[in-house]
């Protein structure tokens, strides 16, 4: 696969631009034994995402299930699952435990069941209609049923496979997240949604980075550019994980939790100019901005610090413009003497 053959590559350009502490968060696509030892001989850490299905995680989803699915304790609210962390290493030889975190999806569980259901009623109708004829079936027929031929290869008759099917029926629902580190179920979720949030800012949400409309004329200003960019969805993404885990906390989910609703709340703090000139905070913190604010560990009381500290600047700028336009006595004595020469 692309993906797999080209990540290499990517790692190496890291390595060259001599980043240290960082990770790599991919999705399914990128997933190979190959891609894992490459990352940790260079000293990376990982967070991945796995199907269900896959015979690495369905072994530990049939151990675990019915053990966290309807645990509150194990609910992560803000995206409705559940989810529970279990170490086991990746592949027979490896020689270091790692971090599945397994997730149960209610409403993702009825979907699921419903497409596989409709895929198993359409590969049966197929079945009948060519029974008695000569016909070559691929691996997803072989799958879900057993088939008989005849001696010249014509289809007979078709089984249902139906210890497989409720097997797989089973593990509709689950999902798992791979971490080379320790961590929650919740946060390893809450930084994969983070890269998926940031990868869809990149490629749909353009206006919220200023790339709809790139208006440069040199290769240097575009890098320039883009760079800020850069910069700039690292900033969101930190900003969009902090209010995510303040969700989790709370009993309910507000609407302004999201990052520009939060960004529009804390952009009506603001300070006016009042008597004397001084400037003050024009009204108190609100109950909602209250609650983005914690989600940075600050509260009402850092706001006051903050606006009596710009205050104070203010006003001593405000003072020296003030003592700097006001000129001297002198300069007017010295232009009256020159008038009376004049004359």
């Amino acid at each position: 696969m692309p993906n797999t053959s080209q990540f290499e590559y990517m790692v190496d350009k890291v390595k060259e631009y001599n980043y240290k502490s960082v990770g790599f968060i991919l999705d399914r696509g990128y997933f190979s034994k190959a891609n894992i030892k490459y990352m940790e001989d260079n000293g990376y850490s990982f967070i991945i995402m796995v199907k269900g299905r896959k015979n690495l995680v369905s072994e530990l989803i049939t151990a675990n299930r019915n053990t966290f699915e309807t645990d509150r304790e194990c609910a992560i609210r803000s995206y409705t699952v559940y989810g529970k962390t279990v170490s086991a290493k990746l592949y027979e030889d490896d020689n270091t435990l790692r971090y599945f975190h397994l997730y149960f999806n209610p409403s993702k569980q009825a979907a699921e069941r419903e497409q596989l259901e409709q895929l198993i009623e359409r590969l049966g109708l197929y079945l009948e209609k060519h029974i008695g004829k000569d016909i070559t079936l691929g691996n997803v027929y072989h799958e879900y049923f057993d088939l008989r031929y005849n001696n010249k290869h014509a289809l007979v008759s078709y089984t249902e496979k139906k210890d497989v099917v409720r097997k797989k029926l089973e593990q509709c629902g689950y999902f798992s997240i791979i971490t080379s580190t320790e961590m929650t179920a919740s946060q390893a979720l809450i930084h994969y949604k983070g890269r998926d949030n940031s990868e869809k800012l990149f490629s749909t949400d353009k206006s919220f980075i200023g790339s709809k409309s790139n208006r440069v004329h040199t290769s240097e200003s575009l890098a320039a550019k883009l760079f800020i960019e850069f910069i700039a969805l690292i900033v969101r993404n930190r900003i969009y994980n902090l209010l995510k885990e303040t969700m989790l906390r709370l009993a309910t989910k507000p609407n302004y939790m999201t990052v520009p609703a939060a960004l529009r709340e804390l952009e009506k703090i603001e300070m006016v100019r009042r008597s004397k000139g001084h400037y003050r905070l024009d009204h108190a913190v609100t109950k909602r901005q209250k609650v983005i604010l914690s989600s940075f560990g600050m509260d009402e009381n850092n706001i006051r610090d903050i606006a009596s500290g710009i205050g104070n600047l203010l006003s001593k700028n405000q003072s020296l413009m003030t003592k700097t336009e006001i000129p001297d006595e002198d300069e007017y004595d010295d232009g009256a003497d020159e008038i009376d020469n004049f004359d």
